[in-house]
């Protein structure tokens, strides 16, 4: 499955993140502009946080994100600072900027540990990696950083709404994972290199097994054990896709595979 399937648009966090936004005094946003107005002016504190928030409200995230960065730069012991961090780490966010996103977002953690809305930290810095996940063919680095993520904010907030969204995105991540093990597979398959390829099959099916790929990794491993010549082994994983997938179209193709090529084997 492509990255492009399980996409989400920054506009859910919003929804997702509404009682924090309610507590910032936060507005609706959009993709950003480039930063303007933001040369350092001294402003007493409110009317420089309202301005960021007035940035924010009108979708100009990257100005309001630098205007939030101000209101700490300024004002840096005033409660408005903490109340900033955050809100500079969503505007980033929004504006697609992700990595000062999480920059932001870790600051804040890193300064007040133990805030109530921390746990809306840790989220957006997974939602952050989550975003830049890429096509199965190109290096997982970030796909990898965003489980880690998704996967402290369900150890560290059991039972938040937080929690629920990142069980449902760790299913996606972990399909993903399993899509690029597959991806690499057939790719050894097809060049002959049989053993190799029946590795990166076994880690779909014993790393990955609750995702959409383990049929296809289990009919791969019929194919790949058949071809190293061991027919006991590929009967057994046809049994295998036999009794978890009786009507799927890879028993079907496993069991046909299995009859012309080791018909001496076991009946599956």
């Amino acid at each position: 499955m492509s990255y492009q399937s399980i996409r989400i648009s920054p506009r859910l966090v919003l929804l997702a993140g509404a009682a924090v936004a309610m507590a910032l005094t936060s507005g609706c946003a959009g993709k950003g502009n480039k930063p303007k107005d933001t040369a350092y002016v001294a402003r007493d504190v409110e009317s420089l946080y309202l301005e960021a928030k007035k940035r924010l409200d009108i979708g100009e995230d990257k100005t309001a994100a630098a205007l939030f960065d101000e209101v700490e730069r300024q004002h840096p012991y005033s409660p408005w600072a903490r109340r900033a961090q955050l809100m500079s780490a969503f505007s980033y966010y929004s504006a697609g900027d992700y990595a000062k996103s999480v920059q932001s977002a870790q600051r804040f953690l890193s300064i007040h540990p133990g805030n109530k809305d921390a746990g809306y930290a840790y989220y957006l810095i997974a939602l952050s990696y989550y975003e830049q996940i890429s096509d199965v063919s190109r290096d997982q680095k970030v796909t990898l950083q965003a489980l880690s993520a998704l996967n402290d904010v369900v150890r560290r907030y059991p039972g938040t709404r937080y929690a629920t969204d990142a069980k449902l995105k760790i299913d996606l991540v972990n399909d993903h994972l399993a899509g690029k093990e597959m991806d690499i597979g057939r790719f050894y398959e097809r060049a002959g290199r049989w053993l190799a390829a029946d590795i990166r099959f076994r880690n779909v099916v014993e790393k990955y097994q609750t995702t959409s790929h383990t049929p296809e990794a289990l009919y791969r491993m019929v194919e790949t054990n058949l071809s190293l010549g061991i027919p006991e082994e590929a009967q057994k994983y046809a049994a295998v896709l036999g009794a978890n997938y009786p009507g799927s179209e890879w028993y079907s193709k496993a069991f046909k595979l299995m009859q012309r090529h080791a018909p001496g084997t076991k009946a599956i």
